[in-house]
């Protein structure tokens, strides 16, 4: 498909130049910048984060493991 785009004089230049030192037709180089910068929008997502959360207390009191599993598995028969 054929369309008409206005660029400005320098970009033009610019881009012809880029084209011509890569060895690439500048509608090469017109038709990777578009792809390129379709793919980014369609790829950009907030990155995940990890919501912070406290809460009130003085920490792990018990530091023994043998304690922490008797506690879990206290009334379980275990």
């Amino acid at each position: 498909m054929k369309t008409t785009v206005e660029i400005p004089d320098a970009l033009l230049k610019e881009a012809q130049k880029y084209a011509s030192q890569h060895g690439l037709t500048f509608r090469e180089v017109v038709e990777t910048s578009l792809r390129r910068t379709l793919q980014q929008e369609q790829g950009v997502k907030k990155p995940f984060r990890l919501r912070k959360v406290t809460f009130k207390g003085k920490g792990q009191l018990i530091q023994d493991w043998d304690t922490i599993r008797a506690l879990i598995y206290e009334g379980r028969g275990g």
